[in-house]
């Protein structure tokens, strides 16, 4: 298919890693890329001097610990807000190194604090390894609260592609295991659905750095069998999920030729319509991954809507 991609954006396609999945061969190929991905993103300098540690926190019953890495401004005194974040990757690509320069600006910018999960990848450690991990280091998180400078009234969860995913899996299991209680989600871009049955994931077979042969594998590799089955866990695709009721409000975005463009919006109507307080974003002339082209108009758009999004969600109050 032809795309009416952003003007922006078009010239940044050639740079882009042109990653299919359709092997584990492929998979390892695939995880080497991730550092043509990490040079188009511009080294950030922060404002503000942040303090950056890894910890670990217990695993789920019986599997490893979980590493995090804590980031913060230098010198806090008061309890500030605080964001589990989650990476993208389709579940079996990424790092929090990935998504560090993300991580840094939100915390330059907010003046928060950012638990970032370094959750197990599948095909290795297929579901329900992965969100176990984040569902753990929430719990590490609300635990440790006062340690880490974290007001507990103001805690979030938030990620990316896949990450978005897991934070709606994750925000579920907070749900339906009594807590922790959380102030708010930020789904961007999510994957949510193994049914690939959407008309954005039909038809998007060729868009670029995310596609519905990509999807495909990502899905296979994550549930351990084909998608689209029965028995498929709303832990796992949380758009299985019956009962949206009782989540924290959430923020979610999606892109114009992505093919999870329609199972986020369609997430963000069933949320609303649960009585979950739901802003939704869909951005045009972009396509999965395209804000790693932060000098696009539309990119710094993105960015600065969910700065604001997480500023209203967490409550805030002054990040000079």
């Amino acid at each position: 298919m032809s795309y009416d991609l952003d003007p922006e954006l078009l010239p940044w396609l050639d740079m882009l890693p042109q990653v299919t999945l359709t092997d584990y061969d492929a998979l390892v190929a695939g995880r080497t890329q991730q550092s043509q991905l990490a040079d188009l993103v511009p080294v950030y300098e922060p404002a503000h001097p942040i303090d950056v540690r890894d910890e670990t926190a217990p695993g789920p019953s019986g599997a490893p610990d979980v590493r995090v890495r804590v980031y913060g401004r230098a010198g806090r005194e008061n309890p500030m807000p605080g964001l589990v974040y989650i990476h993208g990757g389709g579940f079996i690509i990424g790092s929090v190194e990935m998504f560090e320069a993300h991580v840094l600006k939100l915390v330059d910018q907010l003046d928060i604090v950012v638990v970032s999960v370094d959750y197990r990848l599948a095909p290795e450690h297929p579901f329900p390894a992965p969100v176990e991990d984040c569902y753990a280091a929430l719990r590490w998180t609300a635990a440790k609260a006062g340690e880490l400078g974290i007001d507990p009234a103001r805690l979030g969860v938030g990620g990316e592609s896949a990450g978005g995913g897991l934070t709606a899996g994750t925000v579920l299991l907070a749900r339906d295991r009594g807590g922790p209680e959380l102030a708010f989600q930020l789904l961007a871009i999510p994957e949510l659905d193994d049914r690939l049955d959407t008309e954005s994931m039909r038809d998007y077979v060729d868009t670029p750095l995310w596609n519905r042969p990509n999807a495909i594998y990502s899905w296979t590799a994550y549930l351990g069998t084909e998608p689209g089955g029965d028995d498929v866990s709303p832990y796992a695709a949380p758009s299985r999920a019956t009962d949206l009721s009782g989540l924290p409000p959430a923020f979610v975005t999606t892109c114009q030729y992505d093919p999870l463009r329609d199972e986020g919006v369609e997430y963000a109507r069933r949320l609303a319509h649960a009585g979950v307080p739901t802003e939704l974003r869909l951005y045009p002339g972009t396509f999965h991954g395209s804000s790693l082209v932060e000098s696009a108009e539309i990119s710094r758009r993105m960015f600065a809507d969910e700065v604001e999004a997480l500023r209203r969600g967490l409550k805030v109050t002054d990040s000079r």
